[in-house]
């Protein structure tokens, strides 16, 4: 109530402060910026309150012109007689605000329009967003021109393609098509659905097809066994077979060890990576698993596949035997290779030409002896081993290694055809094209185990190889964007409401000091004047 007390001119300031601030909200809130706006996440509540202040700013403002015309008139008793004209002129003569109170009031509409500024779209240049938006064709990948063999089943339906983990080890790697460096040469036509070569020391990734394109691996799963069980299990230990160790697929490729048979482990990883023996594979799993048997170890392969960075790789099986929602790719295999590689024990086995099946006397049956089945070790200069794999749904896979002038590299190949060339010839056409680039060249990495590198920009919900899986993030940035906006939407409603007020509380006070003026006006006394 201190403004009853105010000085005229000083009260007529403060009236046109709070009225062009009230002003400039409305604007803010009601103009024609704000009308072109698309419609935003806000509440119904939180529109009918903005609409609600800007009709109280609209009273207040006519409520702010009845106190200019009430301020006039207190002058005016308190002052000489003006004419007509002069009475109109004076309430057309713009009132001079005090500088101090205009640039709040600027201020506190400028808040009021940046609140608002979320909701207004970006204008992009058309000539500009047309490049951003057109998407580049993926390089065909080099093919033989061969017919596909007849009775070959229809691919599998992958998990749905996520933009995040085809970039893991660079964004170059988010291709369905060919991405080799500047300059190099072509790479070998295969009938491999996608490969990749990598450098297994600097981790370098040398060129690739797809490197993320979802495949299904057939036993080049075992390395990721491998990579998750050598470590755990004792090569001088000796295990007992039993009915679930012995429940493959019947026909597929098997070692042939005996129910109630005795076999030390490393015997088992020989019959493994050797025989591709899916019998020796269940044992292991059961072993590597403790109590919780096979079923511990699958989930063991995928927590190690993650740990990895390998996040287009699921396990049902530990064999690579074909199970629902089984898939990896080209650069997974890179990847879990890669760490099987830096294991002495596994280089030991991939490398052993042969090995003797011990003989089972209590079960009255002899040994054997089994043979590598990679014909890289014996046909490639330089060969550290590696996997076959083959499925009728997977077709011919293929991971082998080799070292040459210090320089490791590895080549993983998915989806292949025997014809005309078997999958280890495959991979032996990709090891001479990668030698043959320099050591420096590169289009994108093998991402580190255990480190921030190895999840690249992916989460584990993304990871998620079932096609079900939705995406977190931008459901969260969506509510966090509405929140935001329904936050703003509020704050300007309530400026404008306390600022609507204003020009009332003024009015009130302008009505109140007329009525006390009249209840203690003293009647004048009228002036004598001496006769001419």
């Amino acid at each position: 109530m201190r403004l009853i007390h105010t000085p005229a001119p000083a009260r007529r300031r403060i009236l046109a402060a709070l009225t062009a601030t009230a002003t400039l909200a409305t604007a803010a809130l009601t103009g024609p910026a704000h009308a072109a706006q698309p419609p935003t996440q806000a509440s119904a509540a939180q529109t009918g309150a903005a609409q609600a202040a800007a009709a109280k700013v609209e009273a207040g403002q006519a409520l702010a012109a009845e106190a200019r015309a009430a301020q006039a008139s207190d002058h005016a008793g308190q002052s000489a007689p003006r004419t007509a004209a002069q009475a109109r002129a004076a309430q057309a003569k713009p009132v001079q605000a005090d500088p101090a109170q205009a640039g709040l009031a600027q201020a506190f509409a400028a808040q009021a329009q940046a609140a608002q500024a979320p909701a207004r779209p970006a204008q992009a240049n058309p000539a500009q967003a047309a490049p951003a938006q057109a998407k580049a064709a993926p390089v065909p990948c080099p093919r033989p021109k061969v017919k596909p063999p007849k009775g070959r089943p229809a691919r599998p339906t992958p998990p749905k393609d996520d933009p995040v983990l085809r970039a893991v080890g660079g964004d170059a790697l988010a291709t369905d098509g060919l991405i080799i460096p500047r300059g190099a040469p072509s790479p070998p036509a295969l009938t491999a659905t996608s490969w990749l070569v990598a450098d297994l020391d600097t981790g370098e990734v040398l060129g690739g097809c797809g490197p993320h394109v979802y495949g299904t691996p057939a036993s080049v799963q075992k390395l990721l066994l491998v990579a998750t069980v050598i470590d755990k299990l004792d090569p001088k230990q000796v295990a007992t077979i039993t009915d679930g160790d012995l429940a493959i697929e019947p026909y597929s490729s098997a070692v042939g060890l005996l129910k109630g048979g005795k076999y030390p482990v490393s015997t088992l990883w020989l019959g493994l990576l050797l025989n591709s023996g899916n019998d020796a594979a269940n044992t292991l799993a059961r072993l590597g698993g403790g109590r919780g048997g096979l079923p511990a170890t699958v989930a063991a392969m995928n927590a190690e596949a993650k740990r990895l960075g390998a996040y287009q790789t699921h396990a049902v099986t530990p064999s690579g035997l074909d199970g629902p929602g089984q898939f990896t790719s080209a650069y997974d295999l890179a990847l879990i290779a890669r760490q099987c590689f830096a294991k002495p024990d596994f280089r030991k086995y991939a490398l052993t030409e042969r090995a003797q099946i011990p003989a089972q006397k209590k079960l009255k049956k002899g040994g054997f002896q089994i043979q590598n089945e990679n014909k890289l070790i014996y046909n490639y200069p330089g060969a550290l081993g590696g996997k076959t794999g083959f499925t009728k749904l997977a077709r011919h896979s293929y991971v082998g290694g080799a070292e040459r002038n210090g320089r490791r590299l590895v080549a993983t190949v998915l989806g292949a055809e025997a014809a005309p060339l078997r999958g280890w010839q495959q991979g032996a056409a990709l090891l001479d094209w990668g030698f043959s680039l320099p050591k420096d060249a590169s289009v994108g990495k093998l991402v580190e185990p255990d480190s921030p590198d190895a999840h690249g920009t992916a989460t584990d919900a993304s990871a998620a190889p079932a096609p079900a899986a939705k995406d977190g993030p931008p459901a969260a940035t969506a509510v966090r964007a509405a929140t935001n906006r329904g936050v703003s939407i509020g704050l300007a409603a309530t400026m404008a409401v306390l600022l609507a007020g204003a020009p009332l509380l003024l009015l009130l006070t302008q009505r109140r000091r007329r009525r006390l003026r009249r209840r203690t006006a003293v009647p004048r006394e009228p002036e004598l004047r001496a006769p001419r």
